[in-house]
């Protein structure tokens, strides 16, 4: 409920009480949907614009969805057509537009300029339409929003922070409007998806990843702060392009790039204090372990492409074992790609069977083999190996491609994080299906163009038998009268809840224990009705029931381990979560 009134400066002042009517669900100051506040305050009231400049403000604009009242109440009288719309009707009408479209980047610049006019309208299609929209707002469709960045760039989404903001970095974090930041998205361009380095053009991912923490895990818009840190490119197409809105200068490396991180760092901790959650995103291998390796033990920070995928494929291989019986520890895992997300992946794999089994996980590795571009990862290489390989080379004689490593290894379990397309041929399919009634296969890499195969092959090569999962979304495939329905091991299952039960609990560090939590949480979500059509993962339609399970999970964790700081521990924390989550309905003015 609202009333109206107006101020000495001439705006509009709304007071709003809270009617939510959820037990803990306050709104703070900006109005939305929040018990991830420590300031527990309502009724309140706040100054707002009106008239034009309202219809303006995409946090608060509801255009047609204005009443009668409202209107006269916000000087709105003329500046709209006559017509009133429920949201439900704006809903509807923008659904029908956005299916006119044929080409996907259409849809998604209509998408963000939805967004850039009125934010809980987009939130409100996304939330209702996820699984259609996802792949819209996210991948594959970012990579390529990402590929002409600078020609569809319109407002700015985020911060831009480059070498000539060093020095300043604090007072540019001071120019972002919303002073409440609970989760920061960052990165450097250098590796976006499977695409390369596209410099700063990268924002797209930031600006992607956060819409999905709000319409997956219900995190407040306004507490969402999508960065690019701008060091250059060595993309030289970029370079060379009259249009590109980046720095037009080679990366910066070594000291240069280490001081500008460390500046930026220290000044997100002073800024916004200790909880606010960093995640690192699309950093290149190099950067991206030293970058979470330094700064775990300081700030809460959390690395999707290691971690998200890693918690997110973990949960699909506990969930597959309700086909393929037996246990985690039975399995023998092959990777092609040993890069961040083949190791984290990896990694995380041996800590759940080291946890269930009580075996050192340095002996839980030894079920786990990965193939690099020189071949299979093995003892004799280990002293040209990068340092996150070396912990997967084992004693066993050199095999140079990934179909004779299948043969001498004999995985039940292939696992495809190369960025590399069409790598897992015919052959190699054939061959693991050959010694596996039924052979686990997760083709990971993003975009489609980049998958190491496709659905189709996987069902069809392996005459049915194949569980399989997909970093993009493939189609439902028929093979021999029977339909199969493709996973996705999409990292949107995760790190929306994920972030949203570090939120909640007031988390300080981010434990690989609470990953591990995650993983189990979602594989739990899966029901025999899913598992009937080959689905290791639930559908996304149920995503913020999902994400909320996940947050309890990741939040009990939290305080099991003493790392959470919001005291007292709520007592059910699956509704707390539920009563965390920002809702995009309509608020009332009056």
């Amino acid at each position: 409920m609202a009333t109206e009134s107006s101020n000495s400066n001439g705006k509009s002042v709304l007071d709003l009480e809270d009617k939510s009517g959820v037990a803990g669900g306050v709104e703070d100051v900006y109005g939305e949907d929040s018990a991830t506040i420590d300031q527990l305050v309502t009724p309140w009231t706040v100054s707002v614009a009106s008239g034009y400049s309202l219809l303006r403000d995409p946090h608060y604009n509801k255009g047609l969805a204005f009443t009668e009242q409202e209107r006269d109440a916000h000087y709105l009288r003329g500046l709209l057509p006559p017509s009133i719309s429920s949201q439900a009707l704006q809903e509807k009408k923008l659904m029908h537009n956005l299916r006119q479209y044929d080409v996907p980047l259409q849809r998604y610049i209509a998408m963000m300029d939805l967004q850039e006019r009125n934010e809980r309208l987009f939130y409100k299609l996304l939330i209702d339409n996820v699984e259609e929209l996802l792949p819209v707002v996210y991948t594959p469709t970012v990579g390529e929003a990402c590929q002409k960045y600078g020609s569809i760039f319109r407002r700015p989404q985020g911060l831009f922070i480059s070498l000539k903001e060093k020095g300043k970095i604090l007072e540019v974090l001071k120019n972002w409007p919303e002073k409440s930041i609970q989760v920061i998205v960052v990165t450097d361009g250098e590796r976006i998806l499977g695409l390369g380095d596209l410099g700063c053009q990268g924002m797209g991912i930031p600006v992607g990843k956060l819409s999905l923490y709000t319409a997956l895990g219900g995190v407040r818009p306004s507490a969402c702060l999508p960065i690019t840190i701008d060091v250059g490119t060595n993309n030289e197409k970029l370079l060379n392009d009259e249009f590109y809105i980046g720095l037009k200068q080679r990366r910066a490396t070594g000291q240069e790039y280490a001081e500008l991180l460390e500046e930026f760092m220290s000044a997100v901790k002073q800024n916004y204090g200790e909880k606010v959650l960093i995640q690192f995103e699309d950093f290149a291998n190099h950067n991206a372990f030293e970058l979470l390796s330094k700064y775990r033990t300081s700030h809460l920070v959390f690395n999707d492409d290691i971690q998200g995928t890693a918690s997110v494929v973990l949960a699909g291989l506990v969930s597959a074992l309700k086909l393929t019986g037996g246990a985690l520890s039975d399995h023998t895992f092959l990777f092609l790609g040993a890069g961040e997300a083949g190791t984290g992946i990896a990694e995380l794999i041996a800590l759940e069977i080291s946890k269930k089994t009580n075996i050192p996980v340095e002996e839980t590795r030894k079920k786990i083999w990965l193939v690099d571009s020189k071949g299979l990862l093995v003892s004799s290489r280990k002293e040209s190996l990068q340092h996150f390989k070396k912990p997967w080379a084992h004693e066993h004689e050199p095999v140079k491609t990934l179909l004779e490593a299948v043969k001498a290894i004999k995985p039940t379990v292939l696992i495809g994080t190369s960025g590399v397309g069409k790598t897992f041929t015919k052959d190699v399919i054939e061959a693991i299906a050959s010694f596996n009634k039924k052979p686990v296969i997760f083709s990971l890499s993003n975009p489609t163009s980049q998958s190491e195969c496709t659905a189709e092959e996987a069902y069809t090569w392996s005459e049915g038998r194949a569980i399989f999962a997909s970093g993009s979304p493939f189609d439902p495939v028929e093979y021999n009268g029977k339909v199969y329905v493709p996973g996705q091991a999409n990292n949107a299952y995760i790190f929306p809840g994920f972030g949203l039960g570090l939120i909640m609990s007031g988390t300080i560090r981010v434990h690989d224990d609470m990953l591990l939590a995650a993983s189990e949480a979602l594989a739990a979500q899966a029901t025999d009705a899913n598992y009937e059509k080959g689905l290791i993962y639930p559908p996304f339609t149920n995503i913020r029931e999902i994400s909320a399970q996940i947050a309890a999970k990741v939040a009990a964790k939290a305080y099991e381990l003493g790392l959470a700081s919001r005291l007292p521990r709520p007592d059910n924390l699956v509704k707390f979560a539920e009563s965390c989550m920002y809702s995009p309905v309509y608020r009332y003015y009056r």
